[in-house]
C-alpha cells in the first residue's frame, strides 16, 4: 500500500487551527489537495500559509470562509472546491464548539449553536459532498467527535449530546454508504491541548494529546485498504492526568 495521498482532493471544516490544522497539515504533506473552511478569514489566512509551507510536490490549498450550520455555505464551498480541483475524495468534519455550565444556566441560543453546528453542521456536508464522492467511485468521510459522547459529566450536556448524536448519525450513515465505496469513520478523541472552548492553545500539553496525534490517525486511516472499514476510532492519552 502507498503511504502517499497524491492528487486526492480533501475538504477540512474547521480548518484552520487546532485539530483541523494539524489534519490539513498532515493530508497535504503527503500529497492531497486541501481546502479548508472557517468563520474566520484572518486566522484562514494564517493556516493557508502554513500549508502551503510544507505542503508536498503539486498540493495545493483553498481556503473558505464559510459556517457549517449555513447549508448554502456549506454548499457554495464543496461545489467550488470540487468544481477548481476536479472533485473530491475525503471530506473531514471537524468543525464543532462546546458551551459548559450546567442545563439550568445555558440560553436557548447557546444550546442551538451547539447542535446546529456539531451535528446539522455535520448533516450539511456530508449532504453535499456525497454525490461528489460518487462521482469519484467512492472516499471517505471522517467525522471528529469526543470520547465525551461515552462519558458524560456534568456541566457538559449540550456538548456531550450533541457527540452521542453525531456518533449515531455516523453508524448510520456508514451502513447507507458502505455499498458507494464511500467509507464512514467516526473519531472520538479524549483530551487535545488545544484552544478549543476558550483554553489557551497547549494547556495541559504535558499529558493531553496534541492535534498531530489525532491527526496521524486519520492519516493512517485513510491508508487502509478497500477491504478494511475501522469505522469508529478511540484516541485517548496515555497516561491522563490524576
Amino acid at each position: 500500500m502507498s503511504n502517499s495521498l497524491e492528487g486526492q482532493v480533501a475538504i477540512v471544516t474547521g480548518g484552520s487551527r487546532g485539530i483541523g490544522l494539524a489534519i490539513a497539515a498532515a493530508l497535504i504533506q503527503k500529497g492531497a489537495h486541501v481546502a479548508i473552511s472557517g468563520i474566520k478569514k484572518d486566522h484562514l489566512e494564517q493556516a493557508e500559509a502554513e500549508l502551503i509551507r510544507v505542503a508536498a510536490g503539486g498540493a495545493r490549498v483553498l481556503i473558505f470562509v464559510a459556517d457549517v450550520r449555513d447549508h448554502l455555505a456549506v454548499q457554495s464551498l464543496v461545489d467550488e472546491t470540487a468544481r477548481r480541483q476536479g472533485g473530491i475524495d475525503i471530506l473531514v468534519n471537524n468543525a464543532g464548539v462546546g458551551w459548559f455550565g450546567s442545563v439550568e444556566s445555558q440560553g436557548h441560543d447557546d444550546w442551538r449553536r451547539v447542535m446546529d453546528t456539531n451535528v446539522t453542521g455535520i448533516f450539511n456536508c456530508c449532504k453535499a459532498a456525497i454525490p461528489h464522492l460518487r462521482q469519484r467511485g467512492g472516499g471517505w468521510i471522517v467525522n471528529i467527535s469526543s470520547l465525551s459522547s461515552t462519558g458524560p459529566f456534568p456541566g457538559g450536556a449540550a456538548y456531550v449530546a450533541s457527540k452521542a448524536g453525531l456518533n449515531a448519525f455516523s453508524d448510520a450513515l456508514m451502513q447507507e454508504l458502505r455499498d458507494d465505496n464511500i467509507r464512514v469513520t467516526t473519531v472520538l478523541p479524549g483530551s487535545v491541548a488545544t484552544g478549543f472552548s476558550g483554553r489557551a492553545p497547549g494547556t495541559g500539553a504535558d499529558w493531553k494529546l496534541l492535534p498531530e496525534d489525532v491527526a496521524q490517525a486519520i492519516s493512517d486511516l485513510l491508508n487502509h485498504h478497500a477491504r478494511s472499514l475501522p469505522s469508529r476510532i478511540e484516541i485517548r492519552p496515555s497516561r491522563p492526568k490524576k
